[in-house]
């Protein structure tokens, strides 16, 4: 059964009747359908009398249209294009009288009527029109009526449990109470939040959230059509911007799924399950309005979370920064966050690349980081500074898998990027400043070495740890030219392969045997190269300290942004 058309504007009628219910009210008791059987499902939601030719623009959606013919007398030809043209329209059906101005419905109408499912019903000639119209405008506003007031009831249902406190289980509990459906709240991940209902229909409602995987939300006007689709139904919410959300896998109207959205932002879905398919036009008016409750709950959450964040942020920066007192009072106060800091822990920093979004691309780092501790030190501390994440996380956890999760989740939102610092294990509460200096350390170095994304350990620095600390780097540049002379520059290529050649040599401590098999050169060619290199560096074979001064050139040109 297609859903009626869901407008805005107060007044407008949203509930309708069925053909089929239109056919069993009294004064159509005699009426018969010639054709479009598969169409009685269809609303009905206004009714119109065709008086002229040319109807079609005066029709609206959903409505049943009326006559006797009377119009068509002249041109009988046109009834044949007159069914299409009105389902195009979104007409409901038309009842027409026979026998008085036209005598006969051609077969190619009928045939066509058949074909997209569009009812055709002969009127009994002894009824008027009046008669028609006003009993199936009582029942349709009658309908309406009912509907409205049970959705009020429903709404003040819903702002009690927002008053009293209460949170998403509350709302998903009146709401399943209310339709006696399995009720859901799920987030903008498909992370069921909370849920009520049935236990055996809550059980199948979260197997086809975790199986449907996040919903895709294509926006669109608060006036626009719900439409049905194979996943199931889309219904508009009232909660904000009016987006639209597939429903979970399902059929018919087993499953609803409502948007939750406030101030422009997706923040999840409402969705429903019966499996009776019992779920009715009035009920998704319902879960609108808990959409709506819903979003004022996530919202006032949000604000909560912000201001705890806040909060667990400072102290953390005063703690890594060792402002934060004693060890036992650091303790105690990182305990009331949930936080073990007594262990032996590893402090890991998540620097945003420069480059990026820093304002959108901070916050979803802050989740991804949040997201990936949850899941592998529970008890770790995490919080987010101005460019940057900490995490304090047990030192016997992975560390890298940490930044890998976290790293994968935060690449949907390409092109930022963020590096990543590990620091030496820390014992105790006392060293954790150290730690997240050498943390802090190794995400900047390790984006000087690798570029953005790096993933750096502390112990892994080696010298570029004291090349980090020269600031002049104007100074550094002039080392490497007077230590390297035309092999500093790239401009050459010739030049940039002898500087290969010269730092496989002093990896391999001058072993020409060896540094000719990692270049695949011929023993002679490796020995005319080291001439060369001799007659435009100095003797650097036999002379130490120049092999010192070439390898630490060597490496502050393989720093970035020197």
């Amino acid at each position: 059964m297609e859903p009626p058309v869901r407008l805005a504007s107060t007044g407008t009628i949203i509930h309708g009747v069925s053909v089929g219910e239109v056919l069993g009210v009294s004064t159509l008791a005699d009426a018969q359908l010639i054709a479009g059987e598969r169409g009685l499902g269809r609303i009905v939601q206004r009714l119109n009398v065709m008086e002229v030719p040319d109807i079609l623009p005066w029709v609206k959606p959903h409505e049943l249209l009326l006559t006797t013919g009377y119009p068509l007398r002249n041109t009988p030809q046109s009834l044949g294009r007159l069914v299409a043209d009105l389902d195009e329209r979104g007409l409901a059906a038309l009842g027409i009288k026979l026998g008085r101005y036209v005598d006969e419905l051609p077969p190619e109408m009928v045939e066509q009527a058949d074909r997209l499912g569009f009812p055709l019903i002969l009127l009994p000639n002894d009824v008027g029109f009046d008669d028609i119209l006003n009993q199936v405008l009582t029942d349709i506003l009658n309908r309406q009526a009912a509907a409205l007031a049970r959705a009020e009831e429903a709404h003040r249902a819903l702002v009690q449990v927002v008053l009293a406190g209460g949170g998403l289980n509350e709302v998903t509990a009146e709401v399943a109470g209310l339709l006696d459906v399995a009720v859901a709240a799920v987030d903008g991940g498909g992370r069921v939040l909370a849920a009520a209902g049935p236990p055996e229909h809550v059980g199948a409602l979260r197997e086809s959230v975790a199986h449907a995987g996040p919903p895709i939300t294509p926006a669109r006007p608060l006036s626009a059509r719900p439409t049905r689709t194979s996943a199931g139904y889309e219904a508009a919410a009232s909660a904000g911007a009016g987006e639209t959300v597939p429903g979970v896998a399902g059929r018919g109207r087993d499953f609803v799924s409502v948007p939750v959205v406030a101030q422009g932002h997706h923040h999840g879905r409402i969705v429903a399950y019966s499996p009776a398919g019992a779920i009715r036009d009035s009920d998704v008016g319902i879960l609108e309005r808990a959409a709506t409750v819903a979003a004022l709950v996530v919202t006032t959450q949000e604000a909560v979370n912000a201001v705890e964040s806040k909060y667990r942020a400072d102290f953390l920066r005063d703690v890594l920064t060792g402002r934060a007192g004693t060890a036992e009072r650091i303790t105690a106060r990182a305990r009331a966050f949930g936080w073990d800091l007594q262990r032996p822990v590893t402090v890991l920093v998540a620097e945003l690349d420069p480059d990026g979004d820093e304002r959108s691309a901070q916050d979803r780092l802050v989740s991804c980081w949040t997201a990936a501790m949850r899941r592998h030190d529970p008890r770790g501390a995490v919080a987010g500074f101005s460019h940057e994440v900490v995490a304090v996380l047990d030192a016997t956890v992975d560390a890298a898998r940490v930044a890998k999760d976290a790293a994968s989740a935060f690449a949907d939102i390409p092109p930022a990027t963020f590096s990543t610092g590990t620091s030496r294990p820390s014992p105790g509460v006392d060293t954790l400043p150290e730690a997240y200096s050498q943390a802090l350390k190794a995400a900047r170095v390790g984006r000087q070495l690798h570029g953005p994304g790096a993933v750096a350990h502390f112990d892994q620095l080696g010298v570029y740890r004291l090349l980090s600390l020269v600031n002049d780097t104007d100074e550094l540049h002039a080392f490497v030219r007077e230590t390297l002379g035309p092999l500093a520059s790239d401009d050459d290529a010739e030049n940039a392969d002898l500087r290969r050649t010269l730092q496989v040599l002093l990896e391999t401590n001058l072993n020409v045997a060896e540094t000719a098999r990692r270049l695949h050169f011929h023993y002679n060619t490796l020995r005319y190269r080291i001439g060369k290199l001799e007659r435009l560096l100095g003797s650097f074979t036999e002379d130490p300290h120049l092999r010192l001064n070439l390898t630490l050139a060597l490496h502050v040109l393989r720093m970035r942004g020197i």
